[in-house]
């Protein structure tokens, strides 16, 4: 994997909250990397993240394609560009099929060679049982055709985000914890791109990196955060699924179970959390594996006894 340059969360959001325009922002929720490494790390000059992407979830579901189209055009006009793809780096036309077209990926204005860029989502539509999890909706702009895509288990997003100083919305550790916990039921052969490591790994580690770094917020502050963990999340599940809240809550621990019971794809999420959100930290797999234990005991257990 390519060691991305380390970034500041707080200076990164405020880069991408200020290029957005002012009647939107409050339709955004920064997701991903960049959610979780502002709420822990904010403030604090010591501590940073790397990634590539900035995940920016436009919310509710029917707002988003406007949204999208009025940030995308937006940021063109203001020198962002495309980033470059030698598949994807080039708008789509009319007659081309969504599953065809670009998501929407742009650079920063004046850094060819930033190393982030910015990512369009659209928060999900009501759930569909059975339906594929990944939808994908056609954004038409200024330059061309584009795709945003959602995911059903990025809903959980939705739920009771954090404001920040910036005027746009980041996603709560635990919905970022428990959507990755319902993507991923098992561990799968899906690569990253570009590597050997496994996409459930990363967002399966990722879940533990939350826990770990709630964790060590609640020691240092005297706060209780993790403790409302399960309790959040079952309220989420309730909320945004009705009546499957007990049916995805019972089976949200199976990915996490494959992976605290195999070294080889808990040392690779380890890594893999250690090149990103973790950078600033290096966990050790000791520490890595308490926390498994612990979210199990504290979190899944917990959540499977509410569904019962």
């Amino acid at each position: 994997m390519k060691l991305e340059a380390a970034l500041s969360p707080s200076e990164v959001l405020a880069q991408v909250a200020s290029a957005l325009p002012a009647d939107v922002r409050g339709n955004v929720i920064i997701i991903g990397s960049l959610a979780a490494g502002y709420h822990f790390f904010a403030g604090d000059g010591a501590r940073a993240i790397r990634t590539k992407d900035v995940d920016c979830l436009f919310s509710p579901h029917s707002k988003a394609i406007a949204a999208a189209t009025e940030v995308t055009d937006q940021l063109i006009k203001d020198d962002w560009k495309l980033r470059e793809d030698s598949d994807w780096g080039q708008p789509g036309n009319e007659g081309d099929p969504e599953e065809e077209l670009p998501m929407v990926r742009l650079r920063p204005p004046g850094e060819a060679t930033s190393p982030w860029f910015l990512e369009l989502l659209s928060a999900p539509p009501a759930f569909e049982p059975g339906a594929p999890s990944k939808k994908l909706r056609r954004v038409e702009t200024s330059i061309g055709h584009f795709a945003i895509c959602s995911f059903d288990f990025l809903a959980l997003a939705e739920w009771q985000p954090l404001d920040t100083v910036h005027g746009v919305r980041i996603a709560r550790p635990e919905m970022m914890a428990l959507a990755n916990l319902l993507h991923h039921p098992e561990i799968a052969d899906t690569l990253i791109a570009g590597t050997d490591y496994r996409r459930s790994n990363k967002d399966l580690g990722r879940v533990l990196a939350l826990a770990y770094l709630t964790v060590q917020r609640d020691r240092r502050d005297g706060t209780e955060e993790f403790d409302a963990w399960a309790g959040r999340m079952w309220s989420a599940l309730q909320d945004k699924f009705g009546d499957l809240a007990a049916q995805l809550a019972a089976r949200a621990g199976a990915g996490l179970r494959a992976v605290l019971e195999s070294p080889a794809d808990l040392d690779q999420a380890l890594r893999i959390a250690n090149l990103g959100l973790l950078a600033s930290l290096d966990v050790s797999v000791e520490a890595f594996r308490a926390s498994g234990a612990r979210v199990l005991a504290d979190v899944i257990e917990e959540l499977e006894a509410m569904a019962r």
